[in-house]
C-alpha cells in the first residue's frame, strides 16, 4: 500500500517509517497539517496515519478538511491523548482508527492490515489467482503450481502489484509510486532489478511465463507466452 505518514516528531515519523517500509509499503511523510494537505491533494494514498499536534493546522483540522474534500483514504490519528472524549472528537472529526502514544510498532502495522482489509479490496476475497499462481494479501503467502515461493517483503509488493492489475499494463511509474517513493525510482532501475528477481523465482522454474515485458511501458501479468520486449 502506499501510506503517508503525517508526524513532526523526527523520530516517531522515522520509526514509524521505517517500520511500514520494512513491511513492503511505500512511504511518504510530512511533518505539518498543510504539507499533509499538499500530499493528498496530488497522490490517492490508501492509508493516511497523522498525528493530532501538529504545527500550522493541528490533526483533528486536518482530517476534517480531507473529508470535506471527499478524500475517503482511511485515516489513523496517532496521539497522547487517551480520555474517551478525545477519542470521540477523532473519531468525529472523520478518523476510522486512534491509536494512543506510546505505542509498539507491531500494534501500528496491525491497525493497518486492519484498516487495509476493511477498505478496497478488504471486502474481497484474500486471495488472489492466476493461473497456477496463488497470492495471499492476508498471510503474505505466494505458491505457483503447488510450490511456496519465499520473497521478500518489496519483492512481494511489487508482485501483489502486478497480481492487482492482471491482464493490464503497469507502468515502471506505477509500480514505483506503490512500493517506493518516487524520487528514488527516478534514480535507479529499482523496478526492473526487482522483476528480474520475480522473475527468477516465479517463471524461471515454469514452462508458462507469467510476468511479460511491454516495450518502453512497463510490465503485464498474464498467461500470454511472449514477452513484447526482449
Amino acid at each position: 500500500m502506499r501510506l503517508l505518514v503525517v508526524e513532526d516528531e523526527p523520530n516517531i515519523a522515522s520509526y514509524v517509517r521505517r517500520g511500514l517500509e520494512e513491511s513492503g509499503h511505500a512511504v511518504d511523510s510530512a511533518s505539518g497539517g498543510g504539507e499533509a494537505l499538499e500530499w493528498a491533494a496530488t497522490v490517492d494514498y490508501d492509508l493516511i496515519i497523522l498525528d493530532i499536534m501538529l504545527p500550522e493546522i493541528d490533526g483533528l483540522e486536518v482530517c476534517r478538511r480531507l473529508r470535506q474534500r471527499g478524500c475517503r483514504s482511511p485515516i489513523l490519528l496517532l496521539t497522547a491523548r487517551q480520555s474517551v472524549d478525545d477519542r470521540v472528537t477523532g473519531l468525529d472529526a472523520g478518523a476510522d482508527d486512534y491509536l494512543v502514544k506510546p505505542f509498539a510498532l507491531e500494534e501500528l502495522l496491525a491497525r493497518v492490515r486492519a484498516l487495509g482489509r476493511r477498505t478496497g479490496d478488504g471486502s474481497r476475497d484474500p486471495v488472489w489467482r492466476l493461473a497456477d499462481l496463488t497470492l495471499d494479501t492476508r498471510t503474505r503467502q505466494v505458491e505457483r503450481a503447488g510450490r511456496a515461493i519465499d520473497l521478500t517483503a518489496k519483492e512481494f509488493a511489487v508482485l501483489e502489484c502486478l497480481v492487482r492489475h492482471a491482464g493490464s499494463v503497469v507502468t515502471r511509474a506505477q509500480i514505483a509510486e506503490r512500493v517506493w517513493d518516487y524520487d528514488s525510482y527516478r534514480t535507479s532501475n529499482v523496478v526492473d532489478v526487482y522483476i528480474r528477481s520475480l522473475r527468477r523465482k516465479l517463471d524461471d522454474p515454469s514452462e508458462v511465463k507469467l510476468i511479460h515485458t511491454v516495450r518502453g511501458v512497463g510490465y503485464r501479468l498474464s498467461e500470454g507466452t511472449v514477452d513484447e520486449a526482449p
